[in-house]
């Protein structure tokens, strides 16, 4: 069942509530739904109840009025703690006395809590695996997604305004940071001994190691841009293997002053500063690929079988080098994310490497 569109105007629509729970990048392909509410109601007070691990992602976005988060940390500290913080946040959420609230996530959990809030507005997606009378009764609107097959993450958040009847859609990705932020950043970067923004920002790693490509090409790429003089800062998670994988590429630059690495030793915001003020970025399928996009930085992404209609960078200014296009590539929905194998090897070194000429001469 779809429930058919209202119209809802700036008057009406004093305070809304974005509901998210996904990883990092997700959030960051959340913004275009706040860009587009704030471009149509200037003064429309926008929050939004995510996951506090990926706080960081919108900790700094100016158009966002207030952050609520959901710590998955609180189940460590027993079933009796974890219940009373929900319980804090449902009240809490209750008393700002939202207009609506707009649940982009499929979890049962968030149709309770856009429920919960009250709003006279909650729409939601008609999600397939959602089809059931709680769903419905938690929502007051439901959004088809049989086009989403064919549909960028981005385009699919924002169909979720279409009962808004808004009078356009902003669907530019957007990353914020402070100018505290960045003078930090620039603190570390000089610290390495780096003291312009001439640099080339590599994160060669991915929490799953089958969208990394192979250490050596990696090697082979920066030893082409140091002979071309340039200066190489490599980045990276604080996870244990992308760090063992980011001093396997170092080994090769024992010896090569142009190289850096600020691996682990960044924030997610100061990362974004980093990439800002970089003349290229490189990288896997990532957050910080997502994060170049975003800033508009140059950019080559290595792409490989992740489903790239839906995750391709967003107005990305570069280039997307797909594995596919040099090999035959798994299904991504049969791959098991804990494997080895660097899918992403298909990628001639050659072709990333003439790639890094046309973007940076």
């Amino acid at each position: 069942m779809i429930i058919q569109p209202s119209t809802s105007t700036p008057q009406q629509s004093k305070r809304i509530l974005i509901i998210k729970f996904r990883h990092h990048g997700d959030m960051l392909l959340v913004t275009p739904v706040i860009n587009s509410l704030k471009a149509c109601w200037p003064d429309v007070a926008v929050d939004v109840l995510l996951y506090e691990e990926t706080r960081a992602m919108l900790a700094e976005n100016l158009q966002i009025n207030q952050i609520y988060s959901i710590d998955r940390r609180w189940k460590k500290q027993g079933h009796i703690f974890a219940l009373k913080q929900e319980l804090k946040l449902l009240s809490t959420l209750k008393k700002q006395h939202y207009d609506i609230v707009l649940n982009l996530a499929d979890q049962s959990r968030s149709a309770l809590l856009t429920y919960i809030t009250g709003a006279p507005v909650r729409i939601g997606f008609a999600f397939p695996k959602r089809q059931n009378a709680f769903w419905r009764y938690c929502h007051t609107q439901l959004v088809d997604t049989a086009a989403h097959q064919s549909m960028h993450t981005v385009e699919q958040n924002v169909s979720i305004l279409a009962p808004l009847n808004l009078p356009q859609a902003n669907e530019t990705v957007t990353m914020g940071y402070s100018a505290q932020t960045w003078q930090n950043t620039q603190h570390k970067l000089e610290q390495c001994g780096i003291k312009s923004g001439n640099y080339v920002v590599i994160q060669p790693t991915s929490r799953w190691f089958f969208k990394c490509w192979e250490d050596q090409k990696f090697v082979d790429v920066i030893q082409s841009l140091t002979a071309r003089g340039k200066q190489v800062v490599l980045t990276s998670g604080p996870d244990p293997r992308e760090q063992a994988m980011i001093t396997a590429i170092m080994q090769a630059f024992a010896d090569t002053p142009q190289v850096y690495s600020l691996a682990g030793q960044l924030t997610l915001t100061e990362l974004a500063a980093l990439i800002d003020h970089a003349s290229l970025f490189i990288g896997v399928d990532s957050v910080p690929m997502h994060m170049a996009a975003a800033l508009q930085t140059p950019c080559i992404a290595l792409f490989g079988p992740s489903k790239l209609q839906f995750w391709r960078p967003w107005q990305v200014k570069g280039e997307v080098i797909w594995a596919g296009d040099y090999g035959e590539l798994p299904d991504p929905d049969s791959i098991d994310t804990n494997t080895q194998q660097r899918f992403l090897s298909l990628i001639p070194t050659d072709t990333v490497i003439e790639a890094t000429r046309k973007w940076l001469p």
